[in-house]
């Protein structure tokens, strides 16, 4: 399946010249003029977003940390300013490449190219389940964009029934899994087990 991505451009031909340049390299493109009509156009199915700094209204530093609230995406912003202290600050924001204008189509297809492929990794080490995010490589959890301290059995235990949802685990199943307890079979079990149901 293509990758959507996002424009977000208030210049006219720049936007134009963008759309046809990635559709010709088979992505799906959606167009924004102004940082609310980005945050607005954004949703679940945009893969990155093309973020031009200087937009009328809210400008591209604001946004940023809506769009990425929104739907965390890798944001490339596109400006002309060459700023360092700027660049650095907009990292910290939540930016994940910065290119500086006029650049070349190439380099542009190219930075797309790595921030989706690092997306795709990304996710699959990223368990969803509803409100609830398990990130399998930092161990963290996050509940509505907010972390939630578990223990390593806690975090384990959560890790196996995202990855088996909607799946009835024995508790022989989980003490096996997590506990790794070699007398989990003999163990007396009242009711058949656990799983995560919508």
């Amino acid at each position: 399946m293509n990758s959507t991505i996002l424009i977000i451009e208030d210049d006219k031909d720049i936007n134009e010249m963008l759309t046809k340049l990635l559709t010709n390299n088979n992505y799906n493109v959606l167009n924004a003029y102004s940082g609310t009509e980005g945050v607005l156009v954004h949703n679940d199915n945009i893969d990155l977003i093309l973020l031009d700094l200087m937009l009328p209204g809210k400008n591209g530093e604001e946004i940023i940390r809506e769009l990425k609230n929104k739907n965390n995406v890798p944001v490339i912003v596109m400006s002309a300013i060459q700023d360092i202290d700027k660049k650095v600050d907009l990292f910290d924001l939540g930016a994940n490449d910065y290119l500086t204008k006029p650049f070349h189509n190439d380099e542009l297809l190219a930075r797309i190219k790595v921030q989706l492929r690092d997306k795709n990794n990304t996710i699959s080490n990223i368990l969803k389940f509803k409100d609830v995010e398990l990130n399998k490589v930092n161990f963290t959890v996050n509940c509505n964009n907010k972390e939630v301290a578990f223990t390593k059995k806690e975090f384990e235990l959560l890790k196996l029934l995202m990855e088996n949802e909607n799946q009835t685990l024995t508790k022989s199943m989980i003490f096996d899994s997590i506990w790794n307890d070699e007398n989990s079979a003999d163990e007396t079990v009242w009711s058949i087990g656990y799983r995560l149901k919508k």
